[in-house]
């Protein structure tokens, strides 16, 4: 949720980390703050609101001579968006700082012993507690201890040592740096639970960030954090240790594909307008390679899971948050269908509060663009436990998800930086499209010619999608003048696309904060059909598909109730002109391909109408890209 920059090395600071913090905005934030050493003090910004808030109280702090520094934008847990409550936060004798992403569940506790001990905290955040229980632990060592050139490691050591001992006391997840001036040239690193990774520049320079694309400006090279593990970094050096043992460790550099430019607007008004624009090229991303069209083969090689695992599978579960989850409930269709495996889809802040009936013979499937979502990550630990293979399906190389699966799915979307997914989730459809083949050809439920078929309908979409999105996009800017003033809104669809429809609403609650629903069509007699009148718009989605009689049904129910309709539906149905005129038409293509295709015009109106109203739409309010608290 928070995001985290840190820094030590050659470059000016301010920059450095407020470049940093521009780049993981996305994350969601209502408040920012800023720390860095200058001549032996600790210098700290702090300030509600957006970044810009923060730039206009630093003034000539920009080109402050320091090298050292932590940066944070943080999204409100414990205690409302302050200036109090932004992080960074200090002990008592404003020496030592930490920024810190995630939840302290025992937070209360430690406070009270705290402050019968003495110290004042001057915030209600849970964060606080870190830094005054690291001060509580931190012994300085005597002069004498210090002598003959030793000081640095022996007072690297007391740091070290004060935040081992601290972290013992705590309970919950975190992501943590920290800064010392009675250590002016180190920065720590630890992690549990919460995601924290590292960045190398040539040798000369050290980066700490919640996410990859706070590194981009600067460096590809990255190095992961593993849960429980604690990084000492300086200009020159990065030491790792077991955060339980004391154990040394060592640590591999990855190098990271993506660059700075591709997480830029590139001319577009808005990430997420740029971000629909890219699904052509990320569905070719995501399958380029992967099937061979000639026989019909699929490649999946970091699934690392064979015939004779998935001939063993009797159930699978399929595990997401948010807009994945909508993935997942298209991909039951669609498993159950060609793999003939029965399919269950959680939500995977409900998961593991039941009594899962997971053993050997279940495979659990994770989806996550970000392969950090804290309920998700928790859920498959579980069914790990339990006994279950674990594939995640998830667009960031190297995150915790895909370090702790069986098998990965990697989507090849690129940087996604609107907090509404768009192009995420059409290449997580196409993905576990792929996936779906793939057990279909591992377990012999798909035929070869089959198979041909379905991966041509799945590359062609891409094409479908790349020359139909100018006009879709006019065509809807039409109608929003009619439906952006509206305060409610029902999105149904039927089979494949009820999903879609799920899928359509959340979009456009999310950027618009209009009240919207999605339904199964046929659900709509059963309750909400209540709710129809002549000030309630319904987009309907009513491809020409095996259930399409069924779904022409349920929309003259809703026209007969003077229901506002807007009709997606096959090019070339003359009948839905019948109905309304309100009519967006699509090229007709293999049904199984509905989902993907059907999405962007719902994401495109969410856009449109948000854009109308002046909301935010790279940034909504309340609202966080990587969900890395429970």
């Amino acid at each position: 949720m928070c995001g985290i920059v840190g820094y030590v090395g050659p470059r000016k600071i301010v920059p450095v980390i407020l470049e940093g913090l521009r780049r993981l905005e996305y994350r969601g934030y209502d408040s920012a703050g800023i720390v860095y050493l200058q001549d032996g003090k600790v210098m700290k910004h702090r300030a509600a609101g957006k970044l810009s808030q923060l730039e206009a109280i630093i003034d000539d702090a920009i080109v402050a001579p320091s090298h050292i520094g932590l940066g944070h934008t943080r999204w409100a847990t414990h205690g409302a968006p302050t200036k109090e409550n932004a992080h960074p936060h200090s002990d008592c004798s404003g020496n030592l700082v930490v920024v810190h992403n995630g939840i302290i569940e025992n937070y209360h506790s430690l406070r009270v012993e705290l402050q019968a001990k003495g110290h004042r905290f001057s915030s209600e955040t849970d964060t606080e507690v870190l830094a005054h229980l690291i001060e509580e632990y931190l012994v300085v060592p005597s002069p004498s201890e210090t002598d003959a050139g030793s000081a640095a490691p022996v007072l690297t050591d007391a740091l070290v040592s004060a935040v081992r001992r601290a972290l013992e006391r705590v309970e919950g997840s975190y992501a943590l740096g920290v800064l010392w001036a009675g250590q002016p040239d180190t920065l720590i690193a630890v992690r549990n639970h919460s995601p924290l990774v590292l960045g190398v520049e040539d040798g000369h320079g050290s980066f700490l960030a919640s996410d990859i694309p706070a590194l981009l400006p600067f460096t590809n090279q990255v190095i992961f954090l593993e849960d429980l593990e604690l990084a000492i970094l300086t200009a020159d050096t990065r030491r790792f240790y077991s955060l339980e043992s004391g154990a040394e460790i060592s640590k591999e550099v990855k190098v990271i594909e993506w660059n700075a430019a591709m997480a830029e607007k590139g001319g577009y008004r808005h990430f997420m307008l740029k971000e629909i624009f890219e699904q052509p090229q990320s569905i070719i991303n995501t399958v380029s390679g992967r099937i061979d069209l000639e026989t019909g083969a699929v490649e999946l090689p970091e699934m690392h899971l064979g015939a004779d695992d998935l001939q063993k599978i009797d159930r699978i579960f399929l595990v997401a948050c948010g807009t994945s989850w909508h993935s997942a409930l298209v991909a039951k269709y669609w498993i159950e269908h060609w793999a003939g495996i029965p399919v269950e889809v959680d939500i995977a802040s409900e998961f593991r509060y039941r009594r899962l009936l997971i053993n050997e013979r279940v495979l659990t499937v994770a989806i996550s663009q970000s392969g950090e979502t804290a309920d998700t990550l928790a859920g498959i630990r579980l069914a790990k436990k339990l006994g279950s293979k674990i594939v995640t399906i998830c667009n960031v190389v190297g995150s915790t998800m895909t370090r702790e699966a069986d098998g990965t799915v990697y989507t090849h979307a690129g940087p996604e930086i609107g907090v509404a997914s768009t192009k995420a989730f059409t290449a997580q459809l196409a993905a576990l499209f792929l996936f779906t083949l793939y057990l279909g050809e591992q377990r012999k439920t798909i035929s070869p010619e089959k198979r041909r078929e379905l991966g041509q309908a799945l590359i062609g979409i891409a094409q479908v999608i790349e020359t139909e999105l100018p006009r879709l996009q006019e065509e809807i800017r039409e109608l929003v003048d009619r439906y952006y003033d509206c305060r409610d809104f029902l999105f149904v669809g039927r089979g494949l696309n009820f999903p879609i429809a799920l899928e359509g609403a959340l979009k456009l609650k999310e950027i618009s904060y209009i009240h919207a629903e999605g339904y199964a069509a046929g659900e709509l007699k059963h309750g909400p059909i209540a709710l129809i009148d002549k000030d309630m718009p319904v987009l309907a989605l009513v491809p020409q598909d095996s259930v399409y009689q069924k779904s022409i049904s349920n929309v003259e129910e809703i026209k007969a109730r003077s229901g506002r309709l807007i009709l997606l539906g096959t090019q070339g149905d003359t009948h839905l002109r019948t109905i309304t005129d309100d009519v967006i038409s699509l090229p007709h293509v293999h049904e199984e391909m509905n989902p993907i295709l059907y999405t962007i015009p719902a994401q495109l109106l969410a856009y449109e109408i948000a854009i109308r109203r002046g909301c935010d739409v790279d940034q909504p309010r309340n609202l966080a890209k990587s969900v890395t608290v429970e």
